[in-house]
């Protein structure tokens, strides 16, 4: 499995348990999307740094090739699932006390 079929798997794994499972759907909300765009620059930055220095290194037959920022497109898509998952996770256990 690559890199690519595995975050695929966890963004639309994200996206049901916000829509489905829990039913907060975070993801139709404006407060969430204007946090998303307050991490996503830092996201950026480290994706950045990280792989540009190559400390993060990926296989070519693992990615789709396209990067921005030096990173491979997917790491935004995991960087995204894991905010939304475990911001929806945030919302659902503080529903409960």
């Amino acid at each position: 499995m690559t890199y690519t079929f595995i975050v695929l798997a966890f963004v639309t794994s994200s996206l049901a348990l916000d829509l489905f499972v829990t039913k907060i759907r975070l993801v139709t909300r404006r407060a969430f999307w204007t946090s998303y765009s307050i991490i996503l620059p830092f996201q950026l930055l480290t994706n950045w740094w990280l792989t540009s220095r190559n400390i993060v290194m990926y296989r070519g037959g693992a990615i789709i090739g396209w990067r921005i920022a030096s990173a491979p497109v997917e790491d935004l898509l995991f960087g995204f699932a894991l905010i939304l998952g475990v911001l929806t996770l945030w919302v659902k256990l503080g529903k409960r006390g």
